[in-house]
This record gives C-alpha cells, sequence and structure tokens, in this order.
C-alpha cells in the first residue's frame, strides 16, 4: 500500500497546532523572548535568602520560565515528529534542544543555593503565608537538603552528566543504528523479511512455530556475540546511578531513583514479594499455553503467539474507533466524554500514518497546549486499543492542567500509564459485553492475559532482576556478560515455571532490553496496570469520583497518597492480588471459550 505524503493527507486527519502557534513567526517571537525571562530569574541568584518576598518572586520566574520552554518544545517536536524529513522542523528542533539544555546549565544553580540558608531561616519560609502556595515544594526541598551538594559540586556534575549517560548513549547506538540480524522466514516459510526491532514483535506473534524459532534465535544470538559489550554498557549505567546515588548521601541507588516521586522502596518490594505469591498462577497460564499448543513443554518462543483457534479479522474505521471508544467510556460519566468529544472536534489527533512521520504513538502537549495524540492508525483492533490508550493519558494531561495550576499540574511517571491501561480496560470490558461470538470473545481474552503477563508479571521479573543488579554493584560485585546472564536465566526459570523450556538464547535477553538503563523504571508498568484493573473495577461499578480524583490531583501530593485515597494502597499487596485474581478468572473463562 502506498504511503501519503503529509500534503496529500486531509485536514481532518491531521492535528491542528494553531491553537499552540497560529505560525512559525509566532513560534520564533516567543523563542526570542526566551532570553529576558532567563534574566528575570537570574537577577535573584544570590538573593534566595534574603526575604520570603525575594524567594516568591524567584519561584514565579523559575515557573514562568519553565511555563515558556515546554510550550516552544512541545511546538518544535510535535512539527518534527509529523514529518521528520522536514529540515526546517528538524532545525527548529534542534535549536530548541541546544537552548533547553543552555537555560538548565544556566539555572542550575538555584536547589544548591537556597539549601545554602540557614535551615532554621528556611524553616521560616516555609511557613510564611506569603509562600502558602509553594509550601508543598518548599518541604521536599528541605527533605532533599541532606542530597543536595555544594553549588560548585552539583556544576561538576551537571558538567559530568554527559559521561554519566554514556552507557545508555553506547547502547542505543550499538542497538539501534549497528545491530544487525540475520533474515528471518515469513509465515510459513513463504519469503524472507529483514528482521529488525520493529518486526521482531509481529514476528514473535505468528502462529507459524518455525518462523518464532528462527526470529527468537537470530534475534537472542546476535545479542550473544556481543554479549560482552553489552555488559560493558549495563555496568556502565548502573555504577554510574550508584555513583550519583553515594554522592548524594542515599543509602543505595533505589532509594535514589525512588525518592524523586517521593515513593517508598517498600513500595518495589511489596511487588516482588506480591507477584512471587502469584507465580503459580502464572504457571498455570503457561501449562494451558502448553495443552492448546500440543505440547508438554513450551519454548521461550511460545509465549506471544495467540492460542485461540482463530482471530478476527475485521477492519474497523476511524469512525467505527472513535464509536468504540466513546462508548467504553460512558461509565466514566459526562464531564469526561464531554472532553473526550473535544479531541475529535477540536483535532487533538494526528491519524493517519503518512511519509517521514514518527512511528508509534503517544500522547503530548504542555500546559498551554492541547494534549496532543500521535497516531499511525490502522484499522486494527490493536489500532483501537492504541487510541483508547493514548486518549486515557491525554484526559489525564487535561483534567490535571484545568484542576491545577501550573506548578502542580504535571503527575509523576508513576502515576503515567495508569489512565491509559483504565481506557483500554475499559474497552476490552464493553467489547466482552457486547459480542456473543465466541471466537471473538476467546481473542479478546488471550490478549487481555497477554496484556498481564506482559505487564505486570514480566516486567516485575525485569525489576527484581533490576534490584538484584544493583545490589550487586552495590556490594562491590562484577557485572560481568556471565554474571549478568546467569542471573537472568535464575529469574526467567523461576518465574515461566516448569512448563516453559529455557531456551538457549534466552539468558541473553537482558542485553536487548533499554529500560534497564532507565534506573529503576520498569516496576511502574507492574504498579499501573494493577491500579488500572482496580480503578476499571470501580468504574463499571458506579464509583468514579475517585478515580476523577485522581486524574485532577496532578502533583499537587505525594502520587502514592493520592492514588492510596481514591482506593489504591501499594503498601499492601491488595493491588496486585486483584490483578492476579482478574488474570486467573480470564484464563478460566478462556479455558471455558477454547473448551479445555
Amino acid at each position: 500500500m502506498r504511503i501519503p505524503a503529509r500534503n496529500e493527507l486531509p485536514e481532518s486527519d491531521c492535528w491542528d497546532l494553531t491553537s499552540l502557534y497560529r505560525d512559525e513567526a509566532a513560534w520564533e517571537d516567543d523563542f526570542k523572548k526566551l532570553d529576558v525571562l532567563l534574566n528575570d530569574f537570574l537577577q535573584w541568584k544570590g538573593h534566595l535568602g534574603d526575604s520570603p518576598d525575594s524567594l516568591l518572586q524567584a519561584l514565579k520566574a523559575s515557573d514562568t520560565l519553565s511555563r515558556q520552554l515546554e510550550k516552544l518544545y512541545t511546538y518544535a517536536h510535535l512539527k518534527h515528529d509529523e514529518d521528520t524529513a522536514d529540515h526546517k522542523a528538524a532545525a527548529r528542533f534542534g535549536r530548541m534542544e541546544a537552548k533547553h539544555a543552555a537555560i538548565s546549565g544556566e539555572t542550575a544553580w538555584f536547589d544548591p543555593e537556597l539549601m545554602q540558608v540557614d535551615e532554621q531561616r528556611f524553616a521560616q519560609f516555609r511557613h510564611d503565608p506569603i509562600l502558602a502556595f509553594y509550601k508543598r515544594t518548599l518541604d521536599q526541598l528541605e527533605e532533599e537538603r541532606k542530597h543536595t551538594l555544594s553549588e560548585a559540586e552539583e556544576r561538576i556534575l551537571g558538567l559530568s552528566s554527559e559521561l554519566f549517560g554514556a552507557g545508555e548513549r553506547s547502547f542505543s547506538l550499538l542497538n539501534d543504528a549497528d545491530l544487525e540480524f540475520p533474515d528471518t522466514k515469513e509465515e510459513f516459510g513463504r519469503k524472507r523479511i529483514p528482521l529488525t526491532h520493529g518486526s521482531y514483535r509481529k514476528l514473535m506473534e505468528s502462529r507459524d512455530r518455525g518462523t518464532r524459532r528462527i526470529t527468537f534465535s537470530n534475534t537472542h544470538n546476535t545479542y550473544g556475540k556481543f554479549r560482552n559489550t553489552f555488559a560493558s554498557m549495563l555496568e556502565t549505567t548502573v555504577k554510574a546511578n550508584v555513583l550519583s546515588a553515594q554522592l548524594h548521601h542515599y543509602p543505595d541507588a533505589m532509594t535514589a531513583a525512588l525518592s524523586g516521586a517521593n515513593i517508598p522502596v517498600n513500595v518495589y518490594k511489596t511487588l516482588i514479594d506480591a507477584i512471587h505469591k502469584h507465580l503459580p498462577s502464572y504457571h498455570n497460564y503457561f501449562a494451558y499455553r502448553a495443552e492448546c499448543m500440543g505440547l508438554k513443554k513450551i519454548e521461550m518462543y511460545d509465549i506471544s503467539n495467540t492460542i485461540v483457534t482463530a482471530a478476527p479479522d475485521q477492519q474497523y474505521s476511524w469512525q467505527d474507533a472513535v464509536t468504540l471508544v466513546k462508548n467504553a467510556c460512558k461509565p466514566l460519566g459526562n464531564e469526561y466524554c464531554t472532553i473526550l468529544q473535544k479531541a475529535f472536534d477540536e483535532r487533538w489527533i494526528d491519524i493517519r500514518e503518512c511519509k517521514g512521520k514518527r512511528s508509534g504513538a503517544y500522547s503530548s502537549g504542555c500546559y498551554d497546549s492541547n494534549p496532543y495524540l500521535l497516531l499511525n492508525y490502522d484499522n486494527t483492533l490493536d489500532g483501537v486499543s492504541t487510541l483508547a490508550h493514548e486518549l486515557g493519558h491525554s484526559l489525564h494531561s487535561y483534567l490535571s492542567h484545568k484542576t491545577q495550576e501550573y506548578h502542580y499540574a504535571s503527575y509523576p511517571i508513576f502515576a503515567a500509564e495508569i489512565a491509559s491501561t483504565t481506557n483500554e480496560l475499559l474497552l476490552h470490558h464493553y467489547l466482552m459485553d457486547h459480542s456473543d461470538d465466541p471466537v471473538f470473545r476467546a481473542y479478546l481474552l488471550n490478549n487481555l492475559l497477554d496484556t498481564i503477563r506482559a505487564t505486570m508479571f514480566r516486567q516485575t521479573m525485569f525489576a527484581e532482576f533490576e534490584a538484584n543488579i544493583y545490589a550487586r554493584c552495590e556490594n562491590d560485585q562484577p557485572l560481568t556478560a556471565d554474571d549478568l546472564s546467569g542471573e537472568y536465566a535464575k529469574l526467567n526459570a523461576l518465574y515461566h515455571g516448569k512448563s516453559v523450556k529455557q531456551t538457549p538464547g534466552i539468558q541473553y535477553e537482558w542485553a536487548r532490553i533499554p529500560h534497564f538503563h532507565y534506573d529503576f523504571y520498569v516496576y511502574q508498568y507492574a504498579t499501573g496496570i494493577a491500579a488500572a484493573v482496580a480503578f476499571s473495577r470501580d468504574i463499571l461499578n458506579g464509583k468514579t469520583e475517585p478515580y476523577l480524583n485522581f486524574l485532577r490531583a496532578g502533583d499537587s501530593r505525594d502520587v502514592i497518597d493520592i492514588i492510596r485515597d481514591a482506593g489504591v494502597d501499594f503498601s499492601t499487596s491488595v493491588p496486585v492480588d486483584a490483578a492476579a485474581a482478574l488474570f486467573d478468572s480470564t484464563l478460566e473463562e478462556l479455558k471455558r471459550c477454547n473448551g479445555k
């Protein structure tokens, strides 16, 4: 199928960025104002401790500068992503990135200087009525006081940031640019096709077992050939994060990583303990897979393909997708659905694939823009689900921005995947409730099982691996390729159980996971789906207001407290237990649909 050029798309298929900037000249005018806003902020350098009013004015100037930066950056990156081959847009985005980096360096003095204010005087500032709006921020800064270095030390670390990120950058270059895989075969060996990061998932979902076996082998053997290089890069990343935590006086790297959103380390550990408790459910799922495939044991390349008798080949027009998502979200109430309609009426969404457009999908925006969605909609049910997912992000941002002042409007990453996954689950339940076709229902159930498998169980295994390798590093143990492969193989066997063979090559899978360079990030996928299971259940039972309050809350309080007040308490195993119970009940229903 021919991919159209962007200028061939109908206007209705493209997002409308004029509400952000009417044209490029307006963006240039705002870009020129950055230096003035920066100087407005810099005038307070050396004066933060003078008086509560001085600090108030500095904080306001900081917010004004940041808000302008975000607005400019949002437009630049959206214009670049709609056509990456547009040299003018690429140049604009490059200028914006460079300016952002320069301003970040110019403003790095703020926290260290504030931490040099005498503790007693700072306590007075924190309780002064004139600074009441910023008290949460000041309290957080006080909590971080013991982890904040002097201005000179922080400047040195800032200048060293490129070195601290060397492991991740090297991984990205090797993994995304230089690594090449042997070709694999399309289904049933009709022809050979390139094996890439983009084609890997589709090939691993193939019904042809030979296709999956070759894909798995070619992928993991390639990583195995470069295992020592990948190990060195991962060790560099881990050591950099450990060193940063030590320099900032944290007890360990995990505590440092979670401190940004004030997430208790116990949340991470409780997740792993809870998943261990439910590993028998995970093992039962793989045993059923083996039964469906007529095998005593399955291989690692047999865990992603569908186990239902047939997959629906129905195509969904864009209007079909819109109608399905709107209907699925009706239980969220009139306010939510009215905002949802704005996304379509006001053209928040860039819908179709075109030449040069960034692949994939995302929701993006800023406080002064609509929450825009980039899609590459392909008329499939997966495309409908992606629309629901990204709209979950967008309406979370919209409600947060409309409820909170700019300073507290951006919700933490810990909360980011909850709203999107909640929408996906609402879509799943809507489709299940409106279909009597056992084949289609089995397909939906298989998809839900695979989602929970990949998002909760698999990501928790990744989280445990990450915790273990950091513990090794902090105990002065090496992270060689053999060490990493051995640790990964041990966990993989524990999680997948006796019905899954440890296919040769799986011990190198750690090398292909970019998230291990993201500093204790992956556990949030698991907590996100656990929260979404709880919220979607409450919504379908008519309990919507606590969830909407969560969407409105932004960063006005600690995210753990916001989620707990909405009904999901991650200090306990209850959310994970509920998600595991859904996994079990879904498996039983799939067995009934499949007649096994």
